[in-house]
């Protein structure tokens, strides 16, 4: 029997969460803990950035090494300091993550190549402008049409049918965030590389831009009580990204995962102070393969009968 488990049958009472699981308060140090990991991982994301550009690290290995380091740090947070316990995954979850997450990392590296072969040699190995702007140019425009490929996932009734398999997950952690259609990803990389190279970014820009983007994309999905408060506005978070995996269509807006300029623009911006969903996972469960059934997730395009794509606020 589980700590939480525990709680429910009246034998421990802790201070630190309630018997739904989410963390209600906490000591010093969760305390501590919380007000300074999105600090952190901003920090080192810019040392990164800068020793890579300082010392011409290879980006081939600089953003995977980068990742692994940035999955690791959420997944010790989410055991440190988690907005839901019993968000973590179980022992069956563990594997098929892992595989959904070695597919993602193949459709990603399929989707850079397929990049490389047409347009990549065009992007310029040193800046044509400065840093200092060709950076914020890079995020910006990645984050535009890597928003409206989101966005169009969710409208469009065949592109659903690839992102829905993210959110058939019940639950929002680190581990989850690799449950992709692998179509899915290649078709989303590609068109966002595919717009920094025609567009004429510097590769250090975009390499720069992407490690951000990267170390946003894992930090929103984390299970971890992080709140940044008025930064909602500006950047986005796990407060957010919860919203966006809610069962209450009238709340899933939020289709950046890194900044939230966009759907406040556009309309799809949601989240408020205390706004938390009720249950996340797919609003339709049956229109969907279980998580454990990978396979028939994979083929779910091509199937017969479609699925209604996922409508989110307007």
């Amino acid at each position: 029997m589980d700590e939480r488990e525990r709680a429910i049958d009246g034998e421990i009472h802790s201070a630190a969460y309630s018997v739904s699981g989410k963390r209600v308060a906490g000591n010093f140090v969760s305390r501590i803990l919380c007000a300074v990991a999105y600090p952190v991982l901003l920090l080192a994301v810019g040392c990164v950035a800068a020793f890579s550009l300082l010392l011409r690290w290879d980006p081939a290995w600089v953003s995977p090494l980068f990742l692994i380091g940035v999955i690791g740090y959420l997944a010790l947070l989410e055991r440190l300091i988690p907005y839901d316990r019993t968000w973590h995954p179980g022992k069956d979850e563990w594997r098929w993550y892992g595989i959904y997450f070695l597919l993602t990392m193949a459709g990603s590296g399929l989707a850079q190549l397929l990049v490389a072969l047409s347009v990549g040699l065009i992007s310029p190995e040193e800046p044509a402008h400065h840093l200092g702007a060709e950076i914020p140019g890079a995020l910006l425009t990645g984050s535009l049409v890597s928003y409206a490929v989101h966005r169009l996932g969710h409208r469009n009734a065949l592109l659903w049918r690839l992102h829905g398999v993210h959110h058939v997950p019940e639950k929002v952690n680190v581990a989850n965030n690799g449950v992709n259609h692998v179509l899915d990803i290649v078709l989303a990389q590609s068109l966002v590389q595919l717009a920094l190279a025609l567009v004429g970014f510097s590769r250090p820009a975009v390499l720069v831009a992407g490690l951000f983007v990267a170390a946003q994309g894992y930090f929103v999905h984390a299970n971890i009580d992080v709140r940044i408060g008025p930064l909602n506005h500006l950047l986005a978070s796990p407060e957010q990204h919860r919203l966006h995996h809610s069962t209450d269509l009238s709340e899933a807006g939020h289709y950046g995962s890194d900044l939230s300029c966009w759907d406040h623009l556009f309309g799809s911006f949601t989240w408020r102070p205390g706004r938390e969903p009720s249950a996340v996972g797919l609003h339709d469960p049956a229109s969907f393969p279980a998580i454990g059934e990978i396979l028939a997730a994979l083929l779910h395009p091509w199937r017969r009968r479609a699925a209604s794509p996922r409508p989110g606020p307007e």
